[in-house]
């Protein structure tokens, strides 16, 4: 299958979003008309689709990476704060 037109605007909003005014959940809001939340669950499954890697593999990689960076980061930190106690 391929892509919906609003995953494609999603892919295309993570590769533009830093070039226009505005904070990045307002713009979000906007552009989607949901809450971040809902817009970054939207996001994850995308990018767990893998016509999303067709369609824009450099966004599809950089937010991947982004995303196991932070999970990395938020099980090292529960993983020190258990350690700790």
């Amino acid at each position: 299958m391929g892509l919906t037109e609003r995953q494609h605007a999603i892919l295309e909003f993570e590769r533009t979003w830093w070039t226009m005014d505005g904070e990045k959940d307002l713009l979000i809001r906007r552009r989607f008309a949901c809450a971040p939340d809902a817009y970054y669950e939207e996001l994850n499954g995308v990018l767990e689709d893998p016509a999303a890697l067709d369609a824009d593999p450099l966004v599809v990689r950089r937010l991947m990476r982004l995303r196991d960076r932070r999970l990395r980061a938020r099980l090292d930190a529960s993983g020190t704060e258990a350690h700790a106690k």
